[in-house]
């Protein structure tokens, strides 16, 4: 039977700061000067590292609430994520990401030897191709998506990128090792992105958190909290344009997918024109 959720692709591209985006993603930034694309500036919640954000992105509940306090919390989510909002509304979920997603949704620890490839109609993540290294390539990763949506056609797909991040910590924010790694993910969203488009999907590209001068991120600079928000869909007319919180993401999420929020995800309505 098929779904009637509306389709919805989620790129998180992890350690991509707002500003770097703007001067590096151009394929991203021609779509918004034709009116193809709506960008928006999110404000990372706190701490502003991964595991924690990863979490709140996927549920629209806070670090404090939800007990990922840190990247060393390897354990399930207690929290009701998009992919269990997805599979109750009779929708497919799946996974191109860090093995952290694995742990928060599917099962902690992570095993190398079992859990690289999942599909499992019971699991929350039910398609899911997990990668262990920062290093794994982006173009590896976004071809993982692409087989993913050919082969499964999720109504739900988190697309979860490391280089950046990788490449910040070893060479900080300011280097061009950083804008090229930005630069090179944006050129791999120009080969994909039309043709997820092309196949009825939404599509969402954003970031976890930034990254600054030091190469570190987690506190509460702007370089660290300030990261954008590509949204394509014939629903973005409706949003205003404006800096939106993280929490407010999961139940924007929602509101693609024509999926209710969880009870805990806060209300949408300030986002909405008119």
């Amino acid at each position: 039977m098929q779904s009637r959720l509306d389709k919805l692709i989620v790129v998180i591209l992890d350690g991509c700061r707002y500003d770097t985006a703007v001067a590096q993603l151009g394929f991203m930034n021609h779509l918004v000067e034709h009116q193809q694309a709506s960008l928006l500036k999110v404000k990372s919640e706190l701490p502003s590292n991964s595991r924690p954000l990863y979490e709140v992105l996927m549920t629209g509940v806070p670090a404090y609430e939800n007990g990922i306090y840190s990247n060393y919390h390897a354990q399930r989510s207690k929290e009701w994520s998009l992919f269990e909002l997805v599979k109750e509304a009779g929708g497919k979920t799946g996974a191109a990401a860090y093995h952290w997603y694995s742990e928060l949704y599917n099962q902690a620890p992570y095993n190398h030897l079992v859990d690289r490839i999942q599909h499992q109609e019971e699991r929350l993540i039910q398609h899911g191709i997990f990668y262990s290294e920062d290093t794994y390539p982006d173009s590896h990763l976004f071809a993982d998506a692409h087989y993913l949506v050919n082969q499964y056609q999720p109504d739900f797909l988190v697309v979860h990128s490391m280089n950046i991040d990788d490449v910040g910590h070893k060479f900080t924010a300011d280097s061009h090792e950083y804008a090229a790694a930005v630069n090179q993910a944006d050129r791999l969203l120009a080969i994909y992105l039309p043709e997820w488009l092309q196949k009825g999907y939404q599509v969402v590209v954003t970031a976890d958190h930034g990254m600054d001068a030091h190469g570190l991120h987690g506190g509460n600079l702007a370089a660290h909290r300030e990261v954008p928000f590509y949204l394509i869909s014939n629903k973005r007319q409706k949003l205003k344009e404006q800096t939106v919180p993280q929490l407010l993401a999961a139940p924007l999420f929602c509101w693609l997918l024509g999926i209710a929020p969880s009870e805990k995800m806060q209300d949408i309505q300030e986002l909405m024109r008119g």
